[in-house]
């Protein structure tokens, strides 16, 4: 079962620690590239705050974003803006998405987030716990996988494996740390191939961060996933 007030006191308390961190850059260090291709710091800290605000409008039943056109313009924008009008920002639309999750709703029903994707309402929290976690990790500012909460860690682990589960692209494939394990990949009754390692460097394969080296793959090569 999804807690939603739970994760929300989570997306709370990541929110604190990045901006904590944060408070230690300056303004040329917000300008400088984050560990995303083409992105700076500010391109992630606008993002942030942003997302923030399209899961308020999910939340009450309004298009995430308006078009992936303004969304990618309104990062954009906001981008290049120094570091406390960013960690301002930031601050003010984690208050409005905390404000939203506590209003009385159905967090049972069914909404919309971007590219016709659905879930649950109550699972709106935990995929704003991804945003900041993981964005965090992206600033490059001493914040990594390992540094995640384990509760986190073993949480989307099995989000992204159920993400990549029945894609014609991943071989059926076991997944795990020694200690827990996740099924991921194409529908079959045995898996074609057994990924082995740390949780936070299968977290890091499975999300797109980490090249999966200091995995073991048994059965096969280590599986070439497909963009989130």
């Amino acid at each position: 079962m999804m807690d939603h007030a739970r994760d929300l006191a989570s997306v709370r308390d990541a929110t604190e620690r990045l901006l904590t961190a944060a408070t230690k850059l300056d303004n040329a260090a917000v300008a400088e590239p984050s560990r995303l291709p083409g992105w700076s710091r500010g391109h992630v800290l606008a993002h942030l705050a942003r997302n923030a605000d399209a899961l308020v409008n999910v939340l009450q039943g309004r298009p995430m974003y308006a078009s992936a056109e303004s969304r990618d313009a309104d990062i954009e924008r906001d981008a290049p803006r120094p570091l406390d009008v960013q960690l301002a920002d930031l601050r003010e639309s984690e208050a409005r998405f905390q404000e939203a999750g506590a209003a009385p709703a159905d967090w049972s029903r069914t909404v919309e987030l971007r590219n016709g994707v659905t879930d649950k309402a109550a699972r709106v929290p935990f995929r704003r716990w991804v945003e900041v976690e993981l964005h965090h990790v992206d600033l490059g500012i001493g914040y990594e996988l390992e540094d995640l909460p384990a509760e986190f860690v073993e949480r989307e682990i099995g989000f992204l494996a159920e993400r990549f589960t029945g894609h014609p692209d991943v071989p059926p494939t076991h997944v795990t740390d020694g200690t827990r394990a996740w099924s991921t990949g194409r529908e079959a009754a045995e898996p074609e191939v057994t990924v082995r390692g740390p949780a936070p460097d299968l977290l890091g394969w499975l999300s797109g961060r980490r090249d999966g080296a200091s995995l073991t793959a048994e059965g096969g090569p280590l599986p070439t996933l497909p963009p989130l």
